[in-house]
């Protein structure tokens, strides 16, 4: 520590070296967490033009970053729509795997005996790659948005029970001896006990789960393969293949890049907002 005098008479003022360091640091990690995933995205789109150009590749091979942006706002009467439709099956996906994972997730811990009985067949589930079950899907189930949903909810599904599970399951044992001490009823454990201490479990298997999501919905797209109103970006994709208009194949895959990442992202900050002001995976961040 070192010390400075000031002129108005409050006497000696310590200065804290470290804080300040410390404060610099944090300075430096704010303003890097956004300017270096930048520069990293401009080099590679620099690079990307320069293999373009410097190789004369045909824009129906690989077309340069210029081509595609342009794709983005001629086709955006095309790429919108589909975005709608994919967001739409994406979300309800999302939201039927949380409403059923915290659900069942709940129903393991309050019975030893039902975990036992139903997680295998829930490991099950997530292992089988949803492109071989999702022809049998659409072969038993007559509407193509319930197919989409149930291909999307099966890859979205097991992260948030699993990880559920796991923090239900991690409550501390000596508050669980205390609770049972003071003789409190199941429910007033799960509420007050085993709940909080699932809920950093659960944010993170939700920011895995909103991913798996968007992937599962363009996969089950791409193995349906139908067209018309109400297709998403996948069959975008596939039409554009068809037609050997590359261009478009980029802007919808840039496009379903950039939608996962926002959905990361906005799970990523509910996560922070609920964690912030008392556990310590988000506490440490601020620091």
């Amino acid at each position: 520590m070192t010390f400075r005098s000031e002129d108005s008479g409050t006497g000696p003022v310590v200065v804290d070296q470290e804080e300040r360091r410390r404060a610099a640091k944090a300075r430096i990690d704010r303003i890097g967490s956004w300017l270096m995933p930048a520069v990293v995205m401009i080099a590679a789109v620099w690079f990307w033009d320069r293999i373009v150009v410097w190789n004369e590749i045909p824009h129906y091979i690989l077309p340069g970053p210029g081509r595609v942006l342009s794709s983005f706002i001629e086709d955006w009467r095309i790429l919108f729509p589909a975005l709608v439709v994919t967001l739409q099956i994406t979300f309800m996906a999302l939201a039927v795997a949380v409403i059923g994972g915290v659900g069942l997730s709940v129903l393991f811990t309050q019975s030893r005996f039902v975990e036992m009985s139903l997680f295998p067949y829930a490991v099950i589930l997530q292992v089988t790659p949803v492109v071989a079950i999702a022809p049998l899907i659409f072969i038993y189930v007559d509407s193509r948005i319930v197919g989409l949903l149930i291909c999307a909810w099966v890859v979205a599904f097991f992260p948030v029970l699993s990880n559920t599970t796991l923090g239900l399951n991690s409550a501390d044992h000596n508050l669980r001896d205390l609770f049972r001490i003071y003789g409190a009823s199941r429910w007033q454990k799960l509420r007050f006990l085993q709940l909080p201490a699932a809920l950093p479990y659960f944010l993170g298997g939700l920011r895995i789960a909103g991913g798996l999501a968007l992937i599962g919905a363009i996969v089950a797209e791409f193995v349906a393969g139908t067209g018309g109103i109400g297709s998403g970006l996948a069959f975008t994709i596939l039409e554009a293949g068809y037609r050997l208009n590359i261009t478009r194949m980029f802007a919808a895959l840039i496009l379903i890049a950039v939608t996962g990442v926002v959905i990361f992202t906005v799970l990523s900050f509910i996560s922070h907002m609920l964690l912030r002001n008392w556990h310590e995976s988000a506490v440490k961040k601020e620091m």
